[in-house]
């Protein structure tokens, strides 16, 4: 992770960044001028040094990606430019997935200067991906969590293990990942408890555990959820006393914990 001031200076690089390449008419920018955009994002945005870091028309088994980043010997990410003017496809990805599977690289980098984005490679049989992020620089209104998921490609995050971090993230929210607990007994104790509290009747274990199972095969809208919340919100907003209450009971956790 960044400090709070190389994340102000990678923001700003983000918007010169859009305005110098992105807000242009440059719509039928072949692949050759796309990549004068990339050495400018690999170098000038991310840190990396020319040549020494950045390792351009990389072979692997007798064709060659396009960017390989190398910190002191070490592969970290691939780099696939296409060109801005077009779209990205899954023709794209599955050959920049194969240059990652083929030299044994973990991540890979898709992009057209425009969209970019971050694949792991999972080495299984068969061969897989996960997209891990994807991002639109040219977005103004996903400015900050653009930048928030583009600092862990600079350097210095990447020398401090900052790939694997957003990997550990990643899979740690992950459906399977969060299913675990989702199905815990811990959990449907929980509900059952407050289920009996707000319906003021007695659920049973295995009916909990069946209406849990059905939210990952139900269509669920999310404005439904939204409601709940603003209705949440607005009793807290009303009852400044229990507000406060929680607020104390909050801190009380948090100094048992630190004893």
């Amino acid at each position: 992770m960044l400090t709070s001031s190389k994340l102000q200076k990678l923001t700003q690089s983000v918007k010169d960044y859009k305005k110098q390449f992105l807000d242009k008419p440059l719509g039928e920018l072949d692949e050759s001028g796309t990549r004068l955009l990339i050495n400018h994002f690999l170098t000038e945005m991310l840190g990396y040094k020319t040549l020494e870091e950045v390792k351009t028309e990389y072979m692997i088994k007798g064709t060659y990606a396009d960017y390989v980043i190398q910190l002191s010997g070490k592969r970290h990410f691939l780099v696939e430019v296409k060109a801005l003017s077009l779209n990205l496809s899954d023709k794209h990805l599955r050959q920049s997935i194969n240059y990652g599977a083929n030299e044994g690289i973990d991540w890979v980098v898709l992009t057209n200067g425009k969209l970019f984005e971050l694949y792991r490679v999972i080495f299984e049989k068969p061969i897989s991906n996960e997209l891990v992020f994807s991002i639109d620089l040219s977005d103004s209104n996903s400015l900050k969590s653009n930048v928030e998921q583009l600092q862990f490609l600079h350097k210095e995050s990447v020398q401090k293990g900052g790939l694997e971090e957003l990997w550990k993230r990643h899979s740690a929210l992950s459906p399977k990942s969060l299913s675990k607990f989702i199905y815990s007994k811990e959990v449907i104790k929980f509900l059952q408890k407050e289920l009996k509290k707000k319906f003021n009747a007695k659920f049973e274990e295995e009916h909990i555990e069946k209406a849990v199972k059905r939210i990952a095969t139900e269509n669920i809208m999310i404005e439904e959820f939204k409601t709940i919340q603003k209705k949440e919100r607005k009793k807290k907003e009303n009852n400044p006393l229990k507000i406060e209450s929680e607020v104390n009971n909050q801190n009380s956790l948090i100094n048992n914990s630190d004893l």
